[in-house]
Formats: C-alpha cells, structure tokens, sequence
C-alpha cells in the first residue's frame, strides 16, 4: 500500500521540494498550507503520517498537533525553524513523535520518516502488555519484570516506572516535561537531574556498555526514545 504523507507548511518551495523528494520514493503527497486546512485534509485523507512547520499563518503548529491527538495516534514530525529548545518541549508535549529544525537534510527528514511510519505499523500491531526482547535483557510489562541474562534484574519503584513509560512509547520520543510528569507528578516539571540521575541507573543495569546506550537514547535538551 502506499504511504500518504500529509505535508503542511506555509513556505511554496518548502512543500516543492519535499513533494518532489517523497514522490520519487513512491510516497502519495497531500499538502496544505494552514492550520486549519491541515486539521480538513487530516480528517479527510486520513494520512500515514504528517510533516509539520510550527509557523503556519493561522494557528500555531502545536495548536493542529492538539487537534490531530484529540481523535488520532498519526505520526507526527515536526519541521520548523524554530530551534529553541522551549519550543521542541511545547511541541513534543503537544504529541509531536520527532523534530527536525530547518535547514535540514533530505536524507535525514526521509530517514526520519521511514522510522515514524515503521514504528507505528508496529505500535498497532503489538499486542497489549508484550514481553519485549532486546539482545541485552527482556521486560516483561504485564508481569513487571526485566530479566538479563536469564537473570531477574531488580529495579526500584522509581525506576520501573520510567522504563515503563518509555517502553510504552517504543521508537518514540518521550519528551522531559512528560516523563517527569508521568513518573514524579506534576510538581516535579522542572526536575530534569532527576531524569539524568535514573537514566544513569536503568543504563547501569541493563545496557552492555552504560556509556555507550543503544537502547536507552537521550536527545539532548528534548527527551528519551527507548529502541529495541
């Protein structure tokens, strides 16, 4: 089947290129220019996946972010200028999956997309509270249990419930703000050495070379992924 991309930005040559570039790899494009354009064209075409700007002439792109997660779990990439990095954390909050900052390179956009898009098939398509394998250890979520190396590994409360939540968004990126708020609450927004201070224990326990992490991904000044 092939993959409907819904581009939306507000710049002509933006939407261009990435027409030209996605086409030629077999990608079915809709495009739109505005917001609320956007917010019509998702609900009638129902794409795969959309790239975003956040500077839309209308409403701002973390605006359609909310509107598109109110009814669907659609993979989102954000494309925009803005580079600061309070304006990713707005985004990412919103339910944006990724983030990529103008100027940016083809390949690594298309890459990008080819992740988000494969991520989702396997989202849907995992059952519910799966054992997930990794080459270094296993979780089990319904039985909260990680073992490695056949050997049950013991995790405090705390830092069960930050793999939890990253484990549940496998392939995505879980922003700060969220983790926090998820594992600590809403009081502890802005703790962010907590999260430096457990990732350092999780990669301890469970990665073969904690200095060198290829299943527990930080993003610097935006959040976490969990890779298997």
């Amino acid at each position: 089947m092939t993959t409907t991309v819904l581009v939306v930005d507000d710049e002509p040559h933006i939407v261009r290129a990435l027409r030209i570039n996605l086409s030629a790899r077999g990608y079915h494009v809709v495009s739109a220019h505005d917001g609320a354009s956007a917010l019509r064209a998702a609900a009638e075409t129902k794409p795969d996946v959309v790239v975003l700007d956040l500077g839309l002439p209308d409403i701002d792109g973390s605006e359609v972010i909310a509107g598109l997660r109110g009814w669907s779990s659609i993979p989102i990439i954000v494309l925009s200028a803005r580079g600061d990095s309070a304006d990713k954390v707005v985004a990412l909050d919103a339910g944006a999956d990724d983030y990529v900052t103008k100027p940016f390179g083809m390949d690594e956009l298309l890459a990008r997309l080819r992740a988000a898009v494969r991520r989702s098939a396997t989202v849907s398509s995992t059952p519910a509270d799966p054992v997930i394998t990794t080459d270094a250890f296993s979780i089990d979520l319904a039985a909260k249990k990680v073992q490695r190396d056949g050997v049950e590994v013991h995790l405090t409360k705390t830092e069960w419930a930050m793999l939890e939540v990253l484990v549940r968004n496998q392939g995505r990126l879980v922003a700060q703000k969220q983790l926090l708020h998820d594992v600590w609450g809403p009081a502890y927004d802005g703790e962010y050495h907590y999260l430096r201070v457990y990732m350092a224990q999780l990669r301890r326990k469970l990665e073969c070379e904690p200095s060198r992490p290829v299943h527990f991904i930080t993003e610097p000044g935006m959040g976490y992924r969990f890779e298997v």
